[in-house]
């Protein structure tokens, strides 16, 4: 199984980021919003970055997104099995 693990970074106004799923930095700030309730691939992969790279603990991100952990780990799994096309949720029953 391949993970990607990384590690966070700080900018130069003393933010700590990682690189996102777009290939851009991403901080706390760029996170989706704590009130999404659509959860499109790219915000999907977002907050698996972020666990990944250490800008969220995954009780954090489990807490600040109302996620169960097996959630946000089918996520995870589904990015290290297939990458990002692997989150799809029409494609889900393709995958299993």
């Amino acid at each position: 199984m391949l993970q990607q693990q990384q590690q966070t970074r700080t900018n130069s106004r003393g933010e700590q980021y990682v690189i996102g799923p777009t290939g851009v930095p991403l901080t706390i700030a760029d996170l989706p919003p704590v009130d999404t309730g659509r959860w499109v691939i790219r915000r999907k992969a977002e907050v698996v970055a972020a666990v990944r790279g250490g800008l969220l603990t995954l009780d954090e991100a489990c807490e600040r997104y109302s996620l169960t952990n097996e959630e946000f780990l089918a996520w995870q799994k589904s990015i290290d099995r297939h990458g990002l096309a692997g989150l799809r949720t029409t494609r889900l029953q393709q995958y299993r």
